[in-house]
C-alpha cells in the first residue's frame, strides 16, 4: 500500500473539492491515485505501474486529463492551506536517464569553408574538400580541378 489509511483520510475530502466533475467519478479513486504517487516516487514509467495499483493507462490517463485541467495544482494549494503533508521528492542527475547517444560522442571539428571562416587549420584533407566545393558540377563529371 503507497498511502497509509492516516494519509488517505486526509488527501481523500481535498481530492473530492479539488478534481474535475466529469459525468461519471473515477473508479477506484484511491487505487489510481496510489499508482500515480507511486510511478511519480520511483521514476518509472507507466507501464511499470504494479497491477496491484490498477490498469497503467487509467492513472496515466487520469493524471494527464488532471494536469491539463490544474487539478493537481489545486490540490496541492488546498493541502499547503490546511496543513496537509503531502511528502517530497528529490530529483538529481543520477534519477534521470540520458539518451544513449548522448555518452561521449566525440566533438566534431569544423572543416572546409567553416574552419576558413572561423580561423582555424585543418588538415590537408580539409583543404581538398574546400577546392571540391568550388569545383562545378561539369568539372566533377570530368575530374577537373578548379582552375585547371
Amino acid at each position: 500500500m503507497v498511502l497509509t489509511d492516516e494519509r488517505w483520510a486526509a488527501l481523500a475530502p481535498l481530492l473530492e473539492a479539488c478534481r474535475p466533475k466529469g459525468k461519471t467519478p473515477p473508479r477506484d479513486l484511491r487505487r489510481t491515485v496510489e499508482a500515480i504517487v507511486w510511478r511519480h516516487a520511483n521514476g518509472a514509467k507507466w507501464r511499470a505501474v504494479p497491477a496491484e495499483l490498477g490498469p497503467w493507462w487509467r492513472a496515466a490517463q487520469l493524471f494527464i486529463r488532471w494536469s491539463k485541467l490544474g487539478a493537481w495544482q489545486r490540490l496541492l494549494e488546498a493541502a499547503q492551506a490546511r496543513g496537509v503533508e503531502l511528502g517530497m521528492a528529490f530529483l538529481d542527475g543520477t534519477s534521470i536517464r540520458a539518451h544513449h547517444k548522448a555518452a561521449g560522442a566525440p566533438k566534431k571539428i569544423p572543416c572546409g569553408w567553416m574552419a576558413a571562416r572561423l580561423g582555424r587549420s585543418g588538415s590537408p584533407q580539409d583543404s581538398m574538400e574546400a577546392t571540391d566545393a568550388d569545383r562545378s558540377p561539369r568539372d566533377h563529371a570530368a575530374g577537373r580541378r578548379p582552375g585547371g
